[in-house]
């Protein structure tokens, strides 16, 4: 493997080599990575087991800790480098004589290759019979104390598990990602005296960096990559920044991990207040970290389809990507994509693939996670929230955030902007923002509570919260206030720690009513408008304990939509996304020692973070609690459990609620849809026991996507394999929901359930989408255990329509099992209304 100190190098004096093949000749000045396909079967699909060994790759120069519990064999190191030598043979072929750079040979869920070159180079490539196909390379983005027990973990599922200390053993947990920092105690495998193997059949490696040492890597971090050579060879990536190892220098990835598998009761103290104790869903499953987003520019499909390619060949259980595409995939339809198909090859090898649904929402259609094979999770918040006020002096109370201690007392307030020393200009823009205590006067702030704005700088990371924190702690403040600047529309802010007492003011119009009332009682030299007196005086009441509500699960407004987008067109997919709906909101985790990605939680050990970044991961964990209650399920059969058992109802009763605005969310809300959580908020109890799923697989998806109009040579491109004559269309795959794009009068629709939960008998009921209606039969039915029964859903358009509407199946078992088939309806034909004219 080639070295990334190398590449670096070599990358920065111009010169443009192919692992030793550089040839002379070729202009790289308009030079691109590109993802080459190959028809040849990748190993995967070739042999029974993983070799083990990472695919070959010029990206990175550090040595590999192989830990004596993980066996590699010398067959897979051996077919590893034919597969990467017929690669470098087909380059030098095709591009004789010419400048190139391999950055990847994919080999185990893909037989190919990235490769930097240019426009005309990649067509020459196009045009060779070995080639399947040729894509650019595109760019990726970054999309918990309470929720355990919002999940009901503790009495429901770990139970079932045999506790905490046992639920997720013996599942792998691959997270592709920032990275992590291994030295967080939510990493460590020394915190049980319980016996704690690594599963056999792991075969990943630990990178040994000067910021990844020895030992990083134990029992529960079993493994750790990082991929980073198509960023290397556009001239962003930042090693002093970016880290050229796992190690986590963002953030996210850490974040990600503890959610889905960190340790069991950790304590989460920040800024010096402890918020209760940390646990990710499966605490003791296995954690593999394939790195490949990075702080300061995000990611790149090549670098992810090496993470993924190198996760499967490992023996991961369960993929979870926090990621999405930065922009909605080109072609025939949104499926075929380099990441999206190597993820079908990873669920054909047996994994169940996690990825969040993205942070676009509320708009329809903004979901960015496409594929049927992939279970899309969206956010909602959950029941506990941090909620801060301060009492103004005029018996107006106001609300804002901070995860802040209260003032003892009533305090005078001062605005920064009246405590400027005799040497600063009153006019200064942002002096207000209090960054700089030599601005003020340390005679007028002393004792008192200090105001200061919150500008578009804090929104843009240039000014911080502790920075003016800091600054009031120099002027020995009483506490500090927040105000919002009223150019800043519609941002939603985090609860911020704060060491001292605190408050931000997130409304503008509060803003506004906590300055008029302190401009109301100031006394003002007449001559220099210097401040004489400020009469105005407040409260802090504090923002560090906990409230809940039961008006939870809500799905949050940046939460990714349905329908699910077939192609740029917008055209409507027959598949349900989002699939499911899970906690990201308001959610604490680990954090690194060198996450930079907020800077407000820069040096903690813990950061609460929001999106559907934290939902997928929720997801991962609870995938690996059901795979090691049932090692035989497949991905379908694992995202059946979750989906057929998932929630439609908050801790009230009611229905669950959606936001439907970034600006003042609580106030624009209502019932969610399908396209708001897809089947409803996970629950993990039930999804332990279902009774019933659905169940699908490879060739499946194959008789799916050769039923895309136009999609057989692309099929063929991806796979290699020709499509045959089985075609379906999406609501015709044993999917836990229907999802049908255009109802043209009637259509037949069947399930197939197996049962996985003893002998039962089961009772049918149904509600019909508005516009429809249906009959499913058998209406009752008794099944014993491992046996299927079919389905038969009829619908019949009732008006014409174009607005979508939703109904339900609901089997019903006489040993409790619940088990609902959603379905969608979009557009609605009964008449044809040309003729009825």
């Amino acid at each position: 493997m080639e070295g990334i100190v190398k590449l670096v190098m070599l990358v920065v004096f111009g010169v443009l080599i192919g692992c030793g093949r550089c040839q002379e000749s070729t202009d790289a000045s308009s030079a691109g990575v590109y993802m080459v396909t190959l028809k040849q079967a990748p190993s995967a699909f070739k042999t029974a087991h993983s070799f083990g060994f990472p695919a070959s790759t010029s990206g990175g120069a550090n040595t590999l800790e192989n830990p004596s519990y993980r066996n590699i064999t010398k067959k897979g190191h051996h077919f590893r480098s034919r597969i990467a030598r017929v690669h470098d043979s087909l380059l030098r072929r095709v591009l004789k004589g010419e400048k190139y750079l391999k950055l990847y040979s994919y080999h185990y869920l893909i037989n190919g290759f990235a490769v930097l070159v240019t426009p005309k180079q990649a067509q020459k490539l196009s045009g060779r019979k070995e080639v399947a196909n040729v894509v650019p390379d595109f760019s990726v983005r970054t999309a918990t104390t309470h929720t355990p027990q919002f999940l009901g973990l503790p009495q429901g599922a770990w139970l079932q598990e045999g506790g905490y200390e046992t639920a997720g053993e013996g599942v792998v947990i691959g997270l592709v990602d920032t990275g992590i920092d291994p030295t967080h105690i939510s990493f460590a495998d020394s915190l049980s005296e319980n016996n704690y193997p690594v599963p056999e059949r792991f075969t990943g490696v630990c990178e040994v960096t000067r910021d990844f040492p020895s030992g990083s890597c134990n029992r529960k971090l079993v493994g750790a990559r990082h991929f980073a050579a198509s960023a290397i060879t556009r001239g962003i990536f930042n090693a002093s920044q970016d880290y050229a190892s796992p190690f986590d220098g963002d953030g996210h990835g850490t974040h990600t991990a503890s959610i889905a598998a960190g340790n069991h009761g950790i304590p989460v103290v920040v800024a010096g207040h402890h918020f209760g104790n940390a646990s990710g869903m499966a605490p003791r499953s296995h954690i593999a970290v394939y790195k490949a987003l990075y702080k300061s520019f995000g990611g790149f499909a090549a670098d992810v389809v090496a993470a993924i390619d190198q996760a499967a060949q490992d023996g991961v259980d369960v993929i979870s990507l926090s990621i999405t595409p930065n922009r909605r995939p080109p072609g025939i339809a949104t499926f075929f994509n380099p990441i999206d198909m190597a993820l079908l090859s990873a669920f054909k090898t047996g994994i169940f693939v996690v990825q969040a649904a993205g942070n676009t929402g509320p708009s329809p259609k903004s979901v960015s996670s496409f594929s049927p094979w992939i279970f899309t999770v969206g956010a909602a918040a959950h029941d506990r929230k941090y909620s801060n006020s301060i009492f103004l002096g005029s018996n107006i109370t106001v609300t804002g955030v901070g995860l802040a201690p209260g003032t003892d007392d009533s305090y005078t307030l001062v605005s920064a902007t009246d405590a400027l020393n005799d040497s600063e200009t009153p006019n200064d823009e942002y002096v207000n923002e209090c960054q700089d205590s030599t601005s003020l006067n340390q005679t007028i702030v002393e004792g008192n509570l200090l105001i200061c704005s919150y500008s578009i700088k804090f929104v843009l990371g240039q000014s911080t919260i502790n920075n003016a924190i800091q600054t009031a702690r120099n002027l020995s403040a009483a506490g500090i206030v927040f105000t919002m600047d009223p150019f800043i529309i519609g941002f939603q802010l985090n609860p911020v720690p704060m060491s001292l007492p605190g408050i931000i003011i997130p409304s503008a119009n509060d803003s506004k009513i906590l300055l008029q009332y302190y401009n109301s009682l100031l006394e003002r030299d007449p001559v220099s408008k210097r401040i004489i007196k400020s009469g105005a005086f407040a409260c802090i009441a504090g923002g560090v304990e906990a409230n809940f509500s039961n008006s939870a699960p809500k799905i949050m407004y940046y939460s990714a939509r349905g329908p699910d987008p077939e192609d740029n067109f917008l055209q409507d997919a027959e598949i349900l996304k989002p699939n499911l709906a899970a906690p990201g909101n308001f959610i604490w985790a680990a954090w690194s020692s060198g996450g930079t990605e907020s800077v407000e939680f820069l040096g903690e050990d813990f950061a609460m973070m929001s999106g559907t970044s934290m939902a997928a991961p929720h997801i991962a964990g609870l995938a690996a609690l059901i795979k090691q209650k049932y090692p035989y399920f497949s991905p379908s059969a694992i995202g059946s459990a979750l989906s057929t058992t998932a929630s439609l109802h908050d801790k009230d009763g009611g229905l669950i609620m959606a936001q439907r605005a970034y600006a003042n969310p609580d106030l624009n809300q209502s019932p969610a849809t399908l396209f708001d959580m897809g089947s409803g908020f996970v629950n993990a109890t039930a999804a332990l026991d279902p009774g019933l799923i659905l169940d699908l697989g490879y060739e499946d998806y194959m008789s799916f996507l050769c039923g895309i109009n136009g999609s057989e040579p692309v099929v063929l491109n991806y796979t290699g394999t020709k499509c045959g004559p089985a075609k379906v269309n999406g609501a015709d795959l044993n999917l836990p929901s229907i999802t049908i794009a255009k109802l043209n009068r009637s259509r037949t629709i069947q399930r197939t359930v197996t049962n996985v939960g003893g002998n039962e008998s089961y009772s049918v009921g149904w509600s019909a989408p508005y516009g429809v209606s249906m009959k499913v039969t058998p209406t009752h039915f008794f099944i014993a255990n491992g046996e299927k029964q079919v389905l038969n859903v009829f619908l019949n358009s009732t008006m014409n329509s174009s607005v979508a509407s939703f109904g339900r199946i609901g089997l019903f078992g006489d040993k409790s099992h619940a088990v609902n088939i959603h379905l969608s309806v979009i557009v609605k034909i009964a008449y044809n209304m040309s003729s009825s004219s």
